[in-house]
């Protein structure tokens, strides 16, 4: 899938210039999170929220370094292929968790186990080692 591809009128993306303040704060708030995700005191609900943020800030600082910007949450996972190089076992898992996330967040139904959480944080990982293989100075 190109990203180019992907912008234009009624498309998921769009081209915007790359803001080095932007990424950074992308990278710390995703830190954090993950960080507290992997706290085993916290409730798997708490766990799997926060550990779904930081995989949805790693995933929109990628695309952000890209020189793109996302009109909807999902598309950030969709594109890891492209944005940081990342296969399919990774964003399935994130796409799975973005269904969790919205029927949690609109219907009130949250699902959720030990497994998904585990494999939430373990994407979450692979995504953030990629981020941080990215420089804020992004070359032209």
């Amino acid at each position: 899938m190109s990203l180019t591809n992907l912008c234009g009128p009624n498309k998921p993306l769009k081209h915007e210039a790359f803001d080095g303040q932007e990424f950074e704060g992308l990278k710390r708030s995703g830190q954090a999170r993950l960080r507290d995700a992997q706290n085993t005191t916290l409730s798997l609900e708490s766990r799997f929220d926060l550990a779904y943020n930081a995989a949805h800030a790693f995933s929109l600082a990628g695309l952000r370094w890209c020189g793109y910007r996302a009109s909807n949450r999902y598309i950030v996972f969709q594109v890891l292929p492209d944005t940081l190089n990342l296969g399919p076992s990774i964003w399935r898992v994130l796409a799975k968790c973005h269904e969790v996330r919205n029927l949690a967040e609109y219907e009130g139904h949250l699902s959720i186990d030990e497994r998904l959480v585990l494999d939430l944080i373990s994407a979450c990982e692979l995504v953030h080692e990629k981020v941080n293989e990215l420089n804020t100075d992004r070359p032209n």
